[in-house]
């Protein structure tokens, strides 16, 4: 089991049908590529580091996954909480995550300039951080090639439409897939 802890980037805010999120269609090319593992989608709109923090044990008891990815922090920077509690979340739920035996995977997260470059700065750099002392994979933004095309999101400006998440599972697949590879299902050998 892959459980995907995520905010309304996850949870596929404002798309028509859930079937068009990018951790829908990660678990059609995970079935289309031969990975036996069933994904599930805990991702909540709005949330942040601590709600993931405080929901995040009774998802672990319940799905005991092997790996769980973490997609949180966007929300922490958009209201200006303290970085240094968003950091400290993080490596909490990675650590009760490990505790239960599951592989972590984390995603960066970017913001807008509203609370100055300094704090823009260093909200990035705590994704680095995190993902450098815990060892474990980082995505990189995953929006980045999505974010500034108007095309590609939705009226609100900040969330991405159903055109943009095929990009954005592109995105995330280096990383993933290789956390993923003792998934992989052998193909049939032709005699």
């Amino acid at each position: 089991m892959l459980l995907v802890v995520g905010d309304s980037l996850s949870a596929g805010y404002g798309l028509e049908r859930v079937t068009e999120g990018w951790v829908a269609l990660l678990q059609a090319r995970l079935r289309s590529e031969g990975y036996a593992i069933r994904v599930v989608n805990a991702s909540i709109s709005g949330d942040t580091t601590r709600g993931g923090r405080a929901r995040l044990p009774a998802a672990l008891d319940r799905f005991a996954p092997a790996i769980t990815v973490i997609e949180l922090g966007g929300n922490d920077g958009l209201r200006g909480f303290p970085l240094e509690e968003m950091e400290g979340n993080l490596n909490e739920m990675i650590a009760a995550s490990r505790g239960a035996g599951s592989d972590v995977v984390l995603f960066a997260m970017m913001i807008p300039t509203n609370y100055g470059a300094r704090y823009t700065e260093d909200f990035q750099k705590r994704f680095d951080a995190v993902a450098s002392d815990n060892e474990v994979p980082l995505v990189p933004f995953f929006l980045e090639d999505v974010a500034l095309d108007a095309a590609l999101m939705q009226a609100d400006g900040i969330h991405p439409n159903a055109n943009a998440q095929p990009i954005m599972l592109d995105a995330v697949w280096p990383v993933i897939e290789p956390v993923l590879q003792r998934f992989k299902q052998p193909s049939d050998v032709q005699e």
